[in-house]
């Protein structure tokens, strides 16, 4: 992800659910650009926060060892515009998880006003697409400024441990 649309995880239960918010300040740049003399948050953005926090969701439930993309947005319906102040929360839902993919619903709440209501779909990419995502270091550092390690829990209510494979990661990048 090279842009963060989501601030931080509230809940994270592996391979079900998870709850994250994101804070929509006045810093937002293009809260000015997406509609003049009515700053509101795009609601492409809000798809994109929703996308994110399903994402990590779906691919958590692997240990991250799977890349996953969104690969369609099934349906889409916005109750009323996001304005500075406001904060987004994203609450996450898998429906369906098979060995190509997932289906999740998804909400995004201001308060306790339903906001927005988005299915969106994810592929798991094959051999035919054979570079990395993303730097397993790098994504690490982002799960856990993400909190998704303090508040995560396994299908046991356990905590999450980050996989072996990121923590590997960064060690060998901490001692280089």
């Amino acid at each position: 992800m090279r842009w963060f649309w989501i601030d931080r995880f509230l809940e994270f239960e592996s391979g079900s659910r998870a709850v994250a918010t994101k804070n929509v300040t006045r810093a937002e740049y293009h809260l000015d650009d997406y509609t003049p003399g009515l700053p509101t948050y795009p609601t492409s953005l809000i798809v994109e926060g929703l996308a994110q926090t399903s994402g990590l969701l779906v691919g958590e439930h692997n240990q991250f060892l799977e890349r996953v993309v969104l690969a369609k947005i099934g349906k889409a319906t916005f109750h009323f515009p996001v304005t500075m102040g406001d904060q987004l929360r994203y609450e996450t839902t898998i429906q369906n998880l098979q060995s190509d993919g997932a289906i999740v619903q998804s909400t995004s709440h201001v308060d306790d006003r339903l906001q927005a209501e988005v299915q969106l779909v994810f592929a798991h990419l094959d051999d035919r697409f054979p570079s990395e995502l993303f730097d397993n270091a790098d994504f690490l550092y982002m799960l856990r400024c993400f909190r998704l390690y303090d508040v995560g829990v396994d299908a046991d209510g356990q905590p999450l441990k980050a996989p072996p494979h990121l923590l590997q990661a960064e060690s060998e990048y901490c001692n280089s």
